[in-house]
């Protein structure tokens, strides 16, 4: 059960309406206030215990279902339900209704805050297995006798675990739930086909004999000190602690889209904005040729790196360590096209502001969150430029979490 004082105002019976971001359903207590209850579905009138509360809102779990909804299932994960690990949203719930859920939120937040009527379709990516086995990453929390597992939802507590059904199976054969990790104070793992890379927060600790590189305080100590992956024919390395898309089949299902919608042609200009390892700034480069020309934009110096070696056939493409903000995208002349993927809190106001003055012949945003997202959208639309289409791709299965790829154009002057 969570933690709440056990009280009879704290249980609450509750009928639960939309989805909220969060993974919760919005629902209404008895004094009127709104309440944000995890682990239930839309349609379901559920027992719920109260976890926190301010003057305008609950949040809540549904520790008992009175009414299911054909949607459902039994959770896989052992860890997964009230007061338990926070990784995931939707283990309760049938797959393609998960889907429909995140297109709901996705659908909700383009209407409130860009003001957009549209409808959102969340698609398979290939990689998972029926919504597990897709984590090649896992961050691991390490309590004070080295016993690991994951933070619980809101929560600094730590729920052990033995492991981990969404991590994939190269992930698991490290077998580092299993394992004390005594005076470290976390613990990755990160996996690339056969290669396994295990990382350390804290002291060096006795690690299993696997194929395995390690870093200590993020910095590797034992090879392999990277990862490689291969996306469109492409081969890409990642140094140990460096981002990369944790579902195998993301980056490709990510790239194919960009590519797709901005459609590339030979000796045109293109920038890529949070250009991370290089992944969309290689791709690009290929497809312009040598009578074209990339600018990769990167702020993380270990990012621009890899970033380097991954795009150094390409000459054409050049890696710039820099803040994207409104001064570095206004120094970027006119490219004929854009790729903007940015954090979760998006691009901000005034760097897109900035953008939609560059009038690039398109702009494909890689969004990692709604509401941000919809916010420069917004700001883009009202600027006269257009969304040409919008997909939403299922990276994070069990999850409230999805990716869109938007493209953009500006629109007659």
């Amino acid at each position: 059960m969570p933690a709440a004082s056990q009280t009879p105002a704290d249980v609450l019976e509750l009928d639960l309406g939309a989805p909220a971001a969060g993974g919760a359903c919005v629902a209404r207590a008895p004094d009127g206030r709104v309440a944000f209850v995890r682990h239930g579905l839309p349609g379901e009138r559920v027992r719920a215990v109260v976890t926190s509360e301010t003057a305008h809102f609950l949040r809540a779990d549904a520790v008992a279902v009175l009414q299911a909804s054909v949607d459902r299932v039994e959770p896989p994960c052992p860890y997964a339900g009230p007061g338990r690990c926070g990784g995931c949203d939707f283990q309760h719930v049938a797959l393609p209704a998960q889907r429909r859920l995140k297109a709901q939120l996705v659908e909700e937040q383009l209407r409130r805050v860009a003001k957009v009527e549209r409808q959102v379709t969340v698609e398979p990516v290939a990689g998972d297995v029926d919504g597990l086995r897709w984590r090649t990453r896992i961050q691991l929390a390490v309590d004070g006798s080295g016993v690991v597992g994951f933070r619980r939802h809101r929560s600094h507590a730590i729920e052990p675990v033995d492991g981990c059904l969404i991590a994939t199976e190269e992930v698991e054969a490290v077998g580092a739930e299993r394992l004390r990790w005594r005076g470290a104070s976390g613990v990755e793992v990160a996996a690339s086909g056969a290669q396994r890379l295990v990382s350390v927060s804290g002291r060096r600790v006795e690690l299993p004999d696997v194929e395995a590189g390690v870093a200590v305080d993020g910095r590797p100590v034992r090879g392999p000190h990277g990862l490689r992956h291969t996306v469109l024919g492409r081969s890409y390395e990642v140094a140990a602690g460096g981002f990369w898309q944790v579902h195998p089949g993301a980056a490709t299902a990510l790239a194919t889209a960009v590519l797709d919608g901005l459609d590339p042609q030979p000796g045109e200009t293109a920038v890529d904005l949070y250009a991370g390892v290089g992944l969309f700034a290689a791709l690009l480069g290929e497809r312009v040729g040598e009578t074209g020309s990339v600018v990769a934009v990167e702020a993380d110096a270990r990012a621009c790196a890899d970033a380097a070696r991954n795009t150094a056939d390409l000459p054409h493409v050049r890696i710039r360590t820099a803040p994207v903000d409104p001064g570095t995208v206004r120094r970027l002349g006119r490219p004929d096209l854009v790729v903007l993927d940015p954090p979760r809190a998006g691009a901000g106001i005034e760097v897109t502001r900035a953008l939609a003055g560059l009038r690039p012949r398109a702009l494909a945003y890689v969004a990692c969150d709604a509401g941000s997202f919809a916010r420069d959208l917004h700001v883009l639309l009202g600027a006269g430029w257009q969304l040409d289409a919008l997909r939403a791709l299922d990276l994070y299965p069990m999850t409230e979490h999805v990716e869109l790829v938007a493209l953009l154009s500006p629109g007659p002057l």
